[in-house]
């Protein structure tokens, strides 16, 4: 009994969208904090599964619009430490991105008047209402 309670912890835990404390392994490689964080957050790789993950970085230099290109050995560090980290895929398919995933729909389900707020602006900006998204918690909206 007990060991199943802490496989369903761990599990949950590793979870955003159904663990109580709603938090993820923070970004600790330097490679993909300075490469990714120059336009946004550097997100966890616990937010997405491994495929969407491969999919955006076979996909760099069409990065939602933007040409987010870095050198081959950049390139694969980074696919590394996201596809090694990555959450898993759940109900709901295979997101494009982290705003499109159910968990995310279902947590960030606000009007529009929200979203278009001067500090918001974007649904990717976490840290204008999660202050500690950058460490990995997402507790505190």
């Amino acid at each position: 009994m007990r060991r199943y309670l802490m496989t369903t912890l761990a599990v949950l835990a590793s979870v955003p969208a159904l663990a109580g404390e709603h938090s993820v392994a923070p970004v600790t490689d330097s490679t993909l904090r300075k490469e990714c964080g120059q336009c946004h957050m550097a997100f966890q790789p616990g937010l997405l599964p491994a495929v969407s993950w491969e999919k955006m970085m076979d996909n760099l230099a069409n990065h939602f619009g933007e040409d987010a290109s870095v050198a081959p050995a950049k390139a694969a560090q980074i696919r590394q430490v996201l596809v090694s980290g990555a959450g898993r895929v759940r109900r709901g398919g295979v997101p494009e991105r982290i705003t499109t995933a159910p968990w995310f729909v279902h947590e960030h389900n606000f009007p529009d008047r929200v979203w278009k707020r001067p500090e918001v602006v974007s649904k990717s900006n976490c840290p204008a209402c999660h202050r500690g998204a950058e460490q990995g918690f997402y507790d505190d909206d």
